[in-house]
């Protein structure tokens, strides 16, 4: 996609629609944000089709000006239809706000909320901006659960969906005044339907093959001891020190050495096979082939090896966090992030999933970081709050360590 020019849906009351949206830029010294129309008119499309066949073709629109937009009119039909990050679902917001205003409600609504007052700026709609400054909540959305608890935190809520309920029609009214379709050339939408529909199809293919190359996995004869058996010595490295311990999947469900939330770990591998042998109160001994490492630790043969895609280091991304997204490693974070669910969704708590949601900060910025899509806006410094949140998450893991 052409730098900071994003294919966009909207849910809207004639069904889902396609448009560009610029969001906002520099130049020159001032700030801009931009959709796809032209004076009043916001252009919206059925499809990705139509959408490529009009940017091939149209000589005049709020668009011409961009500084990407010479990029635009080349784009395949499948770079201009939608990611699931950029559906919008307008008319779905009465159903969204009946839910309990959960880390995955808010940050779905914050980001409905997010695209409508872009589009009341850029087309002038001061009823939207009057309908949505009339409850503080929609102000607050993105800050995650945090404004939305307690007793405080349940008004806003109710607020938001009392305005909702009452003026929620007017705010769609409002949009569907100023969409509009324009007429596409016939000859190039014939060409771009059937993009649309080739794309359509390897998307279909790139699926079911990779649904295929998931079983094809599943079929293969793992090789050496530890893949034979399903479990995996893992090494976490922390401030406190380096550990080993072990970690399997049952149903792709975690388990870890350990019992009621609480990881066994040792200084060394070779206290790690002592403890084996005689470790019956643990999570593990569920598995059907933990017999199989009690028999070789018992023989002195427990060799326990450690894969590099299970070390984490848990150390020094704090300082990194604190820096902001582009001084964190991509990989460290992506291993320990997965080291931190796994544990958390082993003891059964949510608390990581929750820090983690894009709805808060850190989950904005860790998603920032392992999904990286330059349409996005980067985070903004300072980082207190998030680095805050990650030691927060780190000293809860290291919490669960029982060590030997």
């Amino acid at each position: 996609m052409a730098q900071d020019i994003v294919p966009i849906e909207l849910g809207l009351t004639q069904g889902d629609v396609v448009t560009l949206w610029a969001p906002r830029w520099r130049e020159e010294g001032e700030e801009w944000e931009a959709f796809l129309g032209h004076e009043e008119d916001l252009y919206a499309f059925p499809d990705a089709a139509h959408l490529a066949a009009f940017v091939r073709t149209a000589e005049e629109h709020d668009l011409t000006d961009h500084p990407a937009w010479h990029a635009v009119p080349g784009l395949s039909v499948g770079e201009l239809s939608p990611d699931d990050n950029h559906q919008f679902d307008l008319v779905g917001v009465p159903e969204l706000v009946s839910e309990d205003p959960d880390t995955w409600v808010i940050g779905e609504l914050a980001d409905v909320i997010s695209i409508v007052r872009s589009l009341a700026d850029v087309c002038e709609l001061e009823k939207v901006h009057e309908i949505l400054d009339s409850a503080e909540g929609f102000a607050l959305l993105p800050q995650g659960t945090l404004p939305f608890t307690g007793r405080e935190g349940a008004a806003l809520w109710t607020e938001i969906s009392e305005v909702v309920a009452e003026k929620w029609d007017e705010v769609l009214d409002a949009i569907d005044e100023v969409v509009t379709t324009p007429d596409v050339d016939e000859t190039e939408l014939k060409t771009t339907q059937e993009e649309l529909a080739a794309f359509e199809e390897a998307t279909a293919a790139a699926a079911a093959a990779s649904a295929d190359e998931d079983d094809d996995e599943d079929d293969e004869e793992p090789t050496g001891f530890w893949a034979e058996v399903g479990i995996d010595p893992i090494k976490i490295i922390s401030g406190a020190g380096e550990y080993y311990t072990l970690r399997c999947y049952l149903d792709e469900d975690p388990l870890f050495l350990g019992r009621k939330g609480k990881i066994d770990v040792f200084g060394s591998p070779r206290a790690l096979a002592r403890f084996v042998v005689e470790a019956d109160d643990t999570d593990l001994a569920e598995v059907s082939t933990w017999g199989e490492l009690v028999v070789k630790a018992t023989g002195g043969d427990l060799d326990v090896e450690v894969d590099p895609d299970n070390v984490y280091v848990l150390t020094g991304l704090d300082e990194d966090i604190a820096d902001g997204p582009d001084a964190v490693d991509p990989t460290q974070l992506d291993l320990v992030v997965e080291l931190l669910e796994d544990a958390a969704d082993w003891a059964k708590d949510d608390s990581v999933k929750v820090a983690l949601n894009q709805s808060e900060s850190l989950g904005w910025l860790v998603s920032y970081v392992l999904k990286p899509d330059p349409t996005r806006l980067a985070p903004s410094a300072p980082f207190d709050a998030e680095v805050t949140a990650w030691r927060e998450l780190v000293a809860a893991f290291e919490d669960r360590l029982r060590i030997h």
